[in-house]
């Protein structure tokens, strides 16, 4: 009713009155949250306030079928920091996760790889790792070898109603199975995500997995470019770029690649080089003895002045300063 009224008083009234009354006039505004709506707001977990934690996700990964008798649901766990990539085998537990094995690109020193520690092809020599270090670890590693020779393609074996993402299977040991957890990472197509998940597999993890997200997948034409992962995977995308950027501009190249040139490492033996590196860790995927932690205990902190010590100290600054105030007034 409000509308006929404003428009039959500005034909009796005036228009600018009615503007000026109706201006002045509060409108209604809809109470959008009640009391009751404060009254049963609960907060949200910790870490999903802090944004580390997609419970949804998780909640599909570690729930296991109560026909199951409580045998875990193992994750294998990928996350990047600033300077390395870290992967796990984990699995949870009513008061938290237990990791069954862990490896980080920080290892790969070890095995002839001292730069580029956090990019596809570092990504896949982790999971490489975690997984050939997790199967020696359980007792599956003479059993379940993986893929010695590096294409780019998904490997997959159905028996009966289920598919085992391995080569064969054995009558007697079933492979290991594990979950990806990429935690709040975003999963775009050739994400280095799926580079620690494609060593992993190769590795001898049944992971279950797809072409879908490896480098080299044309989601429009929904054909698979095998070559173009394993090429990404021996570091062909480093030393494209490493030949390009020296004939374009050889002080960013001497910049951004002096780690690579103190090390003697060129864009033409990368693939070697990676190549040596799964060798190496299919060899030895044991982790290194860890070194004692001796303290240095030559610091020692000063002690803490009395009160009557503190004074002193500061009447001693007064006296000094005085005496010298005098000083400049007798010249």
């Amino acid at each position: 009713m409000v509308r006929p009224m404003v428009a039959m008083a500005a034909l009796l009234i005036g228009r600018e009155f009615v503007t000026s009354a109706f201006m002045n006039r509060q409108t209604f505004v809809k109470l959008q949250k009640s009391k009751a709506y404060f009254k049963r707001y609960q907060v949200k977990f910790r870490r999903r306030r802090e944004g580390k934690t997609d419970y949804r996700q998780r909640k599909r990964l570690c729930c296991q079928a109560k026909n199951k008798y409580q045998s875990p649901k193992y994750r294998l766990v990928v996350r990047f920091t600033n300077k390395q990539v870290i992967c796990q085998i984990a699995y949870s537990l009513i008061d938290g996760d237990r990791i069954l094995t862990s490896a980080s690109s920080n290892e790969l020193p070890r095995y002839g790889l001292s730069v580029g520690l956090k990019n596809y092809a570092a990504a896949y020599c982790t999971g490489l790792l975690c997984a050939r270090r997790l199967l020696q670890k359980v007792g599956l590693d003479d059993v379940y070898e993986g893929n010695d020779e590096v294409d780019g393609n998904v490997v997959s074996t159905t028996i009966g109603k289920t598919t085992y993402y391995v080569d064969e299977v054995d009558e007697d040991k079933r492979p290991f199975r594990a979950l990806l957890d990429v935690g709040v990472k975003t999963t775009s197509t050739g994400c280095r995500i799926f580079g620690a998940l494609k060593g992993a597999a190769d590795g001898g993890l049944d992971i279950p997995h797809s072409e879908k997200r490896f480098p080299g997948y044309d989601r429009d034409s929904k054909e698979y470019d095998a070559d173009m992962h394993r090429e990404r995977i021996f570091g062909g995308h480093v030393g494209e770029y490493m030949e390009y950027l020296e004939e374009e501009d050889n002080t960013k190249y001497q910049a951004q690649f002096a780690a690579y040139l103190e090390e003697d490492i060129e864009a033409d033996g990368l693939e070697e080089l990676y190549e040596s590196v799964h060798e190496k860790i299919r060899e030895d995927p044991s982790p290194s003895e860890k070194k004692a932690f001796s303290p240095d205990k030559s610091f020692k902190r000063t002690a803490k002045l009395s009160i009557e010590e503190r004074k002193a100290r500061v009447q001693a600054k007064k006296d000094a300063k005085n005496a010298e105030l005098e000083e400049d007034d007798d010249e």
